[in-house]
């Protein structure tokens, strides 16, 4: 069940604006309904004086910990992760991921788990951290269903998203206005349920989330405070 938290936390999103990135931080709390557990989590963007930009995660939760980083670029409004580094301690089993994206020779190259991965690189490709930039803009940019190309293991795996509507989210921050989008899963090969809410006068930070396992446990991880391009993020 702490794996499965854990798995909720690193799905914390990133504002973006249709055109460019903007520099951000923020922080969040993390409840299990059925149990009493929570958790804490970090995340911040930050350009780099080389024009990329370091994408970085910290999560805590009773011993254990992860963490995640993930360099990119930004070319012709489109996303090109550079590298990405993932790592989770005192869950019971370990995971490393340390992946290379070379886009001039077109590959993917690096471990999972102490298994290579080699893997075609092609426009679009994305790390399990950008394409939560990506859904960002896309959401941004007004659209209703989207679907992103994630590196995941050792292929390449299709994530779907789609557009529910507007709500109304009470964060610590006060009540933020907000985007509600899920994750599109076949009923017949998983239960599992995924609801984002993205901030729609921040950029589209993720203001929460909702996850539902196939066991009928739920958590919710709620905005505590963050920042956009140095402003600090208020509600209503």
């Amino acid at each position: 069940m702490r794996r499965a938290l854990f798995l909720a936390l690193a799905v914390l999103a990133l504002p973006l604006q249709a055109a460019d990135l903007k520099p951000f931080s923020a922080s969040y709390t993390a409840d299990w309904k059925q149990l009493p557990m929570s958790g804490t989590a970090e995340r911040s963007l930050a350009k780099n004086a080389n024009g990329t930009w370091d994408l970085n995660f910290k999560a805590s939760m009773m011993i254990a910990s992860l963490t995640e980083q993930s360099t990119l670029r930004m070319e012709n409004d489109t996303l090109q992760p550079q590298t990405y580094h993932f790592e989770r301690g005192g869950l019971g089993k370990a995971k490393k991921v340390d992946l290379n994206f070379d886009w001039n020779a077109k590959k993917v190259t690096g471990s999972d788990r102490g298994d290579a991965v080699n893997l075609p690189l092609n426009r679009g490709v994305l790390d399990k951290s950008s394409y939560q930039l990506a859904l960002q803009h896309d959401v941004a940019a007004g659209k209703k269903s989207m679907t992103y190309q994630v590196v995941d293991g050792d292929e390449i795996d299709t994530y779907d998203f789609r557009v529910l509507g507007t709500e109304k989210v009470a964060t610590k921050t006060g009540n933020v206005d907000a985007i509600k989008v899920e994750r599109v899963r076949d009923p017949s090969q998983s239960k599992r349920i995924t609801e984002l809410w993205f901030a729609k006068s921040w950029d589209y930070l993720l203001v929460q989330l909702r996850q539902v396992e196939t066991d009928g446990k739920e958590y919710v991880i709620v905005l505590q405070d963050g920042s956009v391009d140095g402003k600090p993020v208020k509600g209503n």
